[in-house]
Formats: structure tokens, C-alpha cells, sequence
């Protein structure tokens, strides 16, 4: 990703295209106290400014958002069928701890379980059983109905389950009380507060 060298520093940078991970290079390029507005990831949309001393840039969740991905985004991106197909080893099965339309229907879960697993990819559906969920992170994956079953390296169902404790725990905060701080090296989600309140890394 990158920007024209001409007019910078830049005093705003708006994207008219999602990214997972905000460039570097944008901030670098917009002045102390410029603005950064892109749409994130599959969920949201994020203003940041850039602080006075240029070595970062914070700001607030603003609402939904879902554009077309940065170019070679997602390119070689599997589905939850081949995932499952793929992966090794035994298969996990237990009763579902609970009912699945909040993660259909509730935009602020969708989103708080889009900060704590990232590279996760959770869709629903409904059929003659029921609604149903599938999730998967490219090498494992977890089907959610009445039971849950699960497969791979990782046990997606127990990570879910366990994000969706979390922000439970936490008041379940709407994505309004979220936000994000880049850095050079970095970038991170918070929630309520940029220094005191919870954080999640993100994949650079």
C-alpha cells in the first residue's frame, strides 16, 4: 500500500477500500493531527489521528462499514468445506454451550469476536435443523448447531465460546467503545480507553 509522494504531508487520508492492517506508510505521511478514515477488516470502520509527535495514530470505531477489500486481500483464501476436508487429526464433539442468533443477529458480538480472533471467519446459516455456524482460520475449523464439533490445530468452538465469555464479562461493549492504535511495529484494538483498557494484537 502505498501513497503519491506530492503535497505531503498529508492533512487527510481516506480509503475508499477495506484493509486488515492500517499501512504504515499512511500514517507516516499525514501530519500531527491529520485524519485516517478506512474502512477495517470484514466489520467497521476506524478514524484515527495522528499524534503530535508522529510516531502513531489512535482513534474510535465510527459504525459499520463493509467495502471491497485492499487489492490481493484474502487472494488464495479457503473455504470452511476445503479447511475441513484438509485438516488431521481427531474431531472434538461436545453440546454447544449456547443459542447462536446473537452471532447472527448482534453486530457489537460480531464485531468484539472479529477484535479477539482476527484471522478467524465465522458465517450462519439456517436450515430445517436450525441456525447454524461455521468458523474456520485456514488450517482449522468448528461447525455449531446443537453440538458443537471441531477439528485442527486449533479448537475454534472453545476459542469462541471463550471471546464470547469475555465480552459478556466485559458489559458487552458496543463496537463504539472500541478502538485502534497503529504504530510503527504494531497495531492493536482497545476498548473504552486507549492506555487503561483491554487490548488485542493484531497480525502485522
Amino acid at each position: 500500500m502505498w501513497l503519491e509522494t506530492a503535497g505531503v504531508p498529508y492533512d487527510r487520508v481516506m480509503a475508499t477500500f477495506a484493509v486488515d492492517e492500517v499501512p504504515w506508510s499512511w500514517v507516516a505521511r499525514t501530519r500531527p493531527g491529520g485524519r485516517i478514515v478506512t474502512p477495517w477488516g470484514r466489520l467497521g470502520h476506524v478514524a484515527l489521528t495522528v499524534a503530535e509527535d508522529g510516531l502513531s495514530a489512535t482513534g474510535w470505531m465510527q459504525g459499520l462499514a463493509q467495502f471491497m477489500p485492499a487489492r490481493g486481500a484474502g487472494r488464495g483464501r479457503v473455504s470452511y468445506q476445503q479447511v475441513r476436508a484438509a485438516a488431521a487429526g481427531p474431531v472434538d464433539m461436545r453440546p454447544a454451550v449456547r443459542q447462536l442468533v446473537p452471532l447472527r443477529d448482534d453486530i457489537h458480538l460480531r464485531f468484539a469476536l472479529r477484535v479477539a480472533l482476527p484471522v478467524v471467519h465465522i458465517t450462519t446459516a439456517e436450515d430445517g435443523d436450525g441456525l447454524n455456524a461455521w468458523l474456520h482460520d485456514g488450517s482449522s475449523w468448528a461447525a455449531l448447531s446443537a453440538v458443537a464439533h471441531q477439528g485442527g490445530p486449533r479448537r475454534l468452538a472453545d476459542e469462541l465460546d471463550a471471546a464470547w465469555d469475555r465480552w459478556l464479562g466485559d458489559g458487552s461493549p458496543a463496537l463504539y467503545d472500541y478502538g485502534m492504535t497503529v504504530e510503527p511495529h504494531r497495531q492493536y484494538v482497545w476498548c473504552a480507553d486507549p492506555v487503561t483498557g483491554p487490548r488485542w494484537p493484531l497480525p502485522v
